[in-house]
């Protein structure tokens, strides 16, 4: 985390997956954070496009990546993919990155949606721009906290 993270402007999330990416934007003044999209990637490799389009849209002060850990704390396959994603981010966009620990996002995601439209909202995409959105806000909280 910075020294001095400015408080006007907005973050973008990701929930990052070999086949899904959620995205969500939140801003740090009110600690808040929206589903925006859920990209398509291929193996972990998204269109690039999209993310460029994100990248303009929302013109964001840094990009926060959850970094899946299981629940001993080890890495795994996917942690690694994650970490990889978010040095090509940080090699296109030249954006500060934050990681965090994104363990129990999806879970959370899924009872967050499941409370709003029972079972037949936790099927399909709108799990990974939630856990996306559950990302960014706990970064969000962690931020200001710091401020």
């Amino acid at each position: 985390m910075p020294e001095f993270t400015p408080s006007r402007g907005y973050y973008l999330g990701f929930d990052f997956g070999m086949k899904r990416i959620g995205v969500a934007s939140g801003q740090l003044t009110t600690t808040t954070a929206t589903a925006l999209t859920i990209l398509s990637a291929q193996d972990g490799i998204p269109n690039w496009t999209q993310i460029d389009n994100l990248i303009a849209e929302w013109q964001p002060l840094a990009l926060i990546i959850g970094i899946p850990l299981t629940m001993q704390d080890t890495e795994q396959l996917l942690t690694h993919c994650a970490r990889k994603f978010a040095n090509r981010l940080t090699e296109r966009y030249g954006l500060p990155i934050h990681t965090v620990d994104e363990r129990l996002s999806s879970r959370a995601a899924k009872e967050q949606l499941y409370e709003v439209g029972g079972r037949r909202a936790v099927k399909g995409r709108a799990v990974d721009g939630v856990a996306a959105k559950i990302i960014l806000e706990q970064w969000l909280r962690s931020a200001s906290k710091q401020k």
